[in-house]
């Protein structure tokens, strides 16, 4: 089974499930008095960006990604976890872990958008608002990337503007939470 990030030991070269790249520092930042944290999710296959098709995906690495989530989140006062698996299974027992200490989500489900039931059910079962991204633009691609079984528990989805997609949803998880938050 992966290893699992532990906060307390953020930025100690954690394994990051059956991804190739250890985990990023998960951030702690106070944003109007509480801790504010989001979970960053990337699924299958995008342990490989930068050597897949960029066109479609971009040039950036995943880690490049989170490196750029982070320091966004630093400016917007959030801490954020990041995981990356290949394994449907690892992804679901990251976010129940995580769920408890959490106030959102943004997901890139990869290819489980269209048929990862159980994710869909863990993402839901959490209560916490969800933001969808993905880096191409699945409207535009073939007929069966069209459908997420992800969209209709979402508040939202970004899609086709690659590594950007996650700062766009970052800002967007983040001023919903101070939305809900006044009274």
């Amino acid at each position: 089974m992966p290893q699992m990030p532990d906060p307390d030991r953020a930025g100690q070269g954690q394994n990051r499930g059956a991804g190739l790249n250890s985990y990023p520092e998960t951030f702690y930042a106070k944003v109007a008095g509480t801790k504010m944290k989001i979970l960053v999710v990337h699924g299958p296959n995008l342990n490989l960006l930068g050597h897949r098709d960029a066109s479609h995906y971009g040039r950036q690495t995943l880690a490049e990604i989170d490196a750029l989530v982070q320091k966004r989140a630093r400016e917007l006062g959030a801490k954020v976890a990041t995981f990356q698996s290949n394994s449907e299974g690892a992804l679901i027992d990251f976010i129940q872990k995580e769920r408890p200490d959490s106030q959102g989500i943004i997901i890139n489900p990869g290819a489980y958008t269209h048929y990862g039931l159980a994710l869909r059910d863990a993402l839901a079962d959490t209560g916490l608002p969800i933001i969808e991204v993905h880096l191409s633009n699945i409207h535009a691609r073939e007929g069966w990337r069209r459908h997420s079984v992800i969209a209709p528990i979402a508040r939202g989805q970004i899609s086709g503007l690659k590594g950007q997609g996650y700062i766009a949803a970052l800002e967007a998880l983040v001023a919903l939470l101070q939305e809900e938050e006044k009274p």
